[in-house]
């Protein structure tokens, strides 16, 4: 098998042993809590990285578009939730995903949605089961565990024909700190959210049998999950540099990079050019408001070891800088000469993912297997 040192540069490459550790350590959370645990497969995207998961005790997954749910039913997983609100115009290509036999789950927050899938399943004999979202923490979307819009839509889905299959949350406010007192409280926001969304609707007469939670940091950080079914959390598997500033990870846990070339010196400045761009980074830049700003990515030398004040300070499309992130070093051109391979830790894993076609999944003796990653919407 190929060699880190033979493979064309830039290239994403996933640590199978700190990769597997996070899966494990992961599974344990939701094993110890009691709850069913459904990971988030939007940050991989690969085939490989789920039957990881499977194998260490995950039941179903989430994603995060159509396309993900018919390419991993097509690889043989068949429980399955889209977790994004569906659009009334996808429910045909929803119905076809069900009719070949996937136990697609799908979501809304929207009323009007609601009685446009009841009416599309009724007119099409369908069986198209929707879940709730619930807003927690006013991250994003969803509709407040108290609102009357909740019922509102339980009754137009139950009402019309439709199974309701329950509830779900993403806490997505955990991202926005680092104090694991804070981390705690997000954690028990979101588990007594949906959990009264869910009660809710049980007194109103209407099923809920699933009450679905998470995110990475509330599911590290969770200290019951008492009446929640089953928890969801994705970036976990590989973790990044913002999962590291929110201080659930340490550098060392940090699975995916990108391993790129040094191509030349600005030497007065202290800057050695490498091959890997924003085009291989993304231009995610989500540590530039934390209390750490890591540029473009964290370097490392080959061998993944993170070297100390040395980051990818700037990118455009198929260069990157690499600095120290304070001061220049003088001796930028002897420390990384021209050909040195580094790797770079990336500020969000599900962004910088999406930049590659592939990973490149290295063993402890340095030996790599290519794993093929989906696209598409």
């Amino acid at each position: 098998m190929p060699q880190l040192s033979d493979l064309n540069t830039p290239a994403a490459v996933v640590d199978a042993q700190r990769m597997l550790r996070n899966i494990q350590k992961m599974q344990a959370r939701a094993d110890a809590l009691g709850v069913k645990f459904r990971p988030h497969v939007k940050t991989t995207k690969c085939p490989d990285i789920a039957a990881a998961q499977a194998a260490a005790g995950a039941q179903g997954i989430t994603v995060s578009t159509l396309k993900e749910a018919e390419q991993f039913f097509a690889a043989g997983v068949k429980d399955i939730l889209y977790a994004v609100g569906i659009l009334p115009a996808k429910l045909p290509q929803a119905l076809a995903l069900r009719r070949r036999g996937c136990d697609l789950k799908i979501i809304t927050d929207n009323l009007e949605v609601a009685k446009a899938i009841a009416a599309f399943n009724a007119a099409n004999a369908a069986d198209l089961e929707v879940w709730i979202e619930i807003d927690t923490d006013g991250h994003r979307s969803g509709v407040k565990p108290e609102s009357e819009l909740l019922l509102q839509i339980g009754r137009a889905l139950h009402d019309g024909g439709t199974r309701l299959g329950g509830v779900l949350t993403h806490a997505g406010s955990s991202y926005d700190t680092n104090r694991d007192e804070q981390l705690r409280a997000i954690a028990e926001q979101e588990r007594a959210g949906v959990v009264r969304a869910a009660e809710r609707l049980r007194a109103a007469g209407l099923p809920c049998p699933v009450v679905s939670a998470g995110s990475t940091p509330t599911a590290l950080r969770a200290q019951t999950l008492q009446g929640v079914t089953e928890l969801r959390a994705g970036v976990y598997v590989f973790f990044d540099l913002v999962m590291h500033n929110v201080g659930v990870c340490s550098l060392d846990d940090i699975a995916l990079s990108v391993l790129t070339s040094v191509i030349g010196h600005q030497k007065e400045k202290g800057w050695a050019i490498v091959d890997a761009g924003w085009m291989a980074m993304s231009r995610d830049r989500g540590t530039q408001k934390q209390q750490r700003d890591f540029g473009f990515g964290q370097v490392c030398d080959v061998a993944g070891k993170p070297l100390a004040g040395y980051v990818m300070s700037s990118a455009n499309q198929e260069h990157g800088i690499v600095s120290l992130a304070e001061g220049v070093d003088a001796n930028i051109a002897q420390r990384f000469p021209i050909g040195t391979l580094l790797r770079i830790l990336p500020n969000h894993a599900c962004a910088t993912g999406a930049q590659h076609p592939e990973y490149y999944a290295v063993d402890a003796q340095g030996e790599t297997q290519r794993w093929p990653r989906f696209y598409g919407w």
